[in-house]
């Protein structure tokens, strides 16, 4: 189970997908365990993130990025800087 990071997309494919009517989460720094059940994509306002996939390889990931992570997927976040983001599930 592969998370995706695209790195700085263009505002007008951010537009295209309606990202930033999306509603926004906001965590501290902190680390926690989290299971998707679904598939979410989200876009990072702010912060510094490091998701670690259950027998799978760390994926560092911060401000400009969108991220998808995958269905069924049972990980650890660690955040490192406060994160402010746009998600979305489905």
């Amino acid at each position: 189970m592969d998370i995706k990071v695209i790195n700085n997309p263009s505002k007008e494919k951010l537009d295209e997908m309606g990202v930033f009517a999306w509603p926004i989460w906001e965590k501290e720094v902190s680390s926690f365990p989290w299971h998707y059940d679904e598939r979410e994509t989200c876009y990072i306002l702010e912060g510094e993130v490091t998701v670690t996939p259950r027998g799978g390889k760390s994926v560092s990931f911060g401000a400009g990025d969108l991220v998808i992570f995958p269905e069924n997927m049972d990980c650890a976040w660690e955040i490192s800087k406060a994160v402010k983001k746009h998600y979305n599930f489905g």
